[in-house]
């Protein structure tokens, strides 16, 4: 029921924004009943590789060129993700099953020891995901993360429309999305990115995802940028960070 609920096809048209792709030779992962168009940039010698889990309305294409130059120059192969529906993977973003997907999408991204799971606002459920299931992962990125996605769902669909109670759904969420008990049993590092001026996901979900983390950790809020330019107009702060970061990895 827990799966069925989170796979409605109401929380599908309203939670997801998907968009196709052109994307040549994608890396397919099989994902039991879909194939997911993934890419992998290899960095020859590369010691660890960034699993790259995109935000919402976002696909592969948007991630190649100079984000996965600027991975590379720190030593990082990058595997970006494609979304079931998104792109040219196949199926539609059902979210039970894009929570399923990320076991198959991390035994072909590599050895999780040599991972480093990186989520982008709503890309930040499936990161955390990842990190529980294979907690002796490198590291964890959320850039401006979810910390509570009944609150999310909440604002796009109501429990009624989906033939559920508010405790159901509530239920639903608790049993396969709650973040604080995910991030407790991820021992390893976690950076936190967030902008202070954030109008989708308030920075108040950052501190949260941050304050729930259970090894070592860092958080930093942006005074500039808001929810979709944090990268942008703060790349420089932004990539040095995140170099700092995995060179601690190393350490």
């Amino acid at each position: 029921m827990t799966g069925e609920l989170l796979d409605h096809p109401l929380i599908t048209q309203r939670y997801f924004f998907p968009r196709p792709s052109a994307l040549a030779d994608p890396l397919w992962v099989d994902a039991g009943d879909v194939r997911l168009a993934c890419h992998l940039h290899q960095v020859e010698g590369a010691a660890r590789t960034l699993v790259l889990f995109p935000g919402n309305g976002e696909i592969v294409d948007d991630y190649l060129g100079d984000f996965v130059e600027l991975i590379g120059r720190m030593g990082c192969s990058t595997f970006l993700v494609g979304y079931r529906g998104y792109g040219r993977s196949q199926g539609q973003p059902q979210l039970g099953r894009m929570l399923a997907d990320v076991d198959s999408i991390v035994r072909v991204a590599g050895d999780p020891r040599r991972l480093i799971f990186f989520g982008r606002s709503v890309g930040s459920i499936f990161a955390i995901e990842a990190a529980a299931r294979f907690p002796e992962a490198a590291g964890l990125v959320l850039e401006s993360g979810i910390a509570d996605v009944l609150e999310r769902l909440l604002l796009r669909v109501d429990p009624e429309e989906l033939g559920a109670s508010p405790e159901a759904l509530a239920g639903a969420v608790a049993e396969r999305l709650d973040h604080r008990r995910k991030l407790a049993r991820f021992p390893g590092p976690v950076l936190v990115m967030h902008t202070r001026h954030d109008g989708l996901v308030d920075v108040s979900h950052g501190e949260r995802l941050y304050r729930w983390a259970a090894g070592k950790k860092q958080m930093e809020v942006f005074p500039r940028g808001d929810h979709n330019s944090i990268m942008a107009v703060n790349a420089r702060e932004y990539f040095d960070l995140l170099e700092r970061f995995v060179e601690e990895l190393s350490c």
